[in-house]
């Protein structure tokens, strides 16, 4: 039972809570049949409002975690005009901030000038560690954190459909690349303000959430 799992995450679920689902699962089958406990863990954590591809390492495959994790990643976003949020998606306190309407061409520039290296800085809510506290429980206790551009690639933002307030797209990027920031950074450049409304994972590196299992309770 050494390998990987590909898992379609539904909507509301935690990376997490898939884990301890599918933890469990093995758990229980390995205890009936007198087997070695396995591990389980995941390559790559997906937000609760997302769907899409996990992949998960099972046994001796959760000692390849630290490579897989830097697999390239495809995802489909829905990006909301009009309003921000202090979470960068759907999730968050969401404050409107104009009623402009930018043109398809505005648009269409905004999204593609972020194609290539640039530095970005994550969202506040995000798992990166401050002074040793993640930096979403710190901005869930009211503190605004200093958090440092880091260098990221996106690769291609392709299928582009916008109809105001909603711009739909597929976003090609490199391991630790946010699409919340990419989302929040495309309002700021409108004018607009913006927000994450909607996010599918795809692909993670050559694997395809059309060969994943849909796990639900």
């Amino acid at each position: 039972m050494n390998g990987l799992l590909l898992i379609d995450k539904p909507k509301g679920w935690t990376s997490f809570d898939v884990v301890a689902k599918v933890r469990g699962v093995i758990a229980a089958y390995t205890r009936a049949n007198q087997l070695p406990r396995l591990k389980v863990g995941h390559t790559g954590t997906l937000d609760p409002m997302a769907t899409g591809l996990l992949v998960l390492a099972i046994g001796n495959y959760t000692k390849k975690i630290a490579t897989l994790t830097k697999h390239d990643k495809t995802y489909i976003a829905k990006i909301t005009l009009g309003k921000t949020s202090n979470t960068d998606d759907v999730e968050g306190e969401l404050i409107d901030v104009s009623g402009i309407e930018p043109s398809n061409d505005a648009v269409f520039e905004a999204l593609q000038s972020f194609v290539g290296d640039s530095m970005q800085v994550p969202p506040q809510f995000s798992a990166i560690k401050i002074g040793g506290v993640r930096s979403y429980k710190a901005a869930r206790a009211g503190e605004q954190v200093a958090l440092q551009p880091r260098p990221v690639k996106i690769y291609a933002i392709t299928d582009v459909v916008y109809k105001y307030p909603t711009v739909s797209c597929m976003v090609s990027v490199g391991s630790g690349t946010y699409i919340r920031s990419i989302a929040r950074d495309l309002g700021q450049k409108l004018g607009t303000g913006a927000y994450l409304s909607d996010l599918r994972r795809t692909t993670v590196g050559g694997f395809s959430v059309n060969a994943a299992s849909a796990k639900n309770c």
